[in-house]
């Protein structure tokens, strides 16, 4: 429980960001399923701006480092390339 007024406040902010965070987190996620989980180069190639764009969407956001998202969409394109 919140002591004073200030950490009362920092609770209902914490809760609002949490829940936007985790939108943007979950549809990240789905996006780069769906690269992953594609059935052939051309599905995953389809599918993989859509991934970028979520991923890079999440960095903006603070949701994941600029590093993590780098490193995620790095190795996004090398699995939509080796699809097969």
């Amino acid at each position: 429980m919140p002591n004073n007024k200030q950490a009362a406040k920092r609770v209902r902010q914490n809760e609002e960001s949490r829940e936007g965070n985790k939108v943007v987190r979950t549809s990240m996620r789905s996006a780069v399923k769906r690269v992953l989980q594609a059935e052939s180069t051309e599905a995953a190639e389809a599918a993989l701006p859509e991934a970028m764009r979520r991923v890079d969407k999440a960095a903006k956001k603070h949701v994941i480092h600029e590093n993590a998202a780098a490193r995620t969409k790095s190795r996004l394109a090398k699995a939509a390339k080796a699809k097969g």
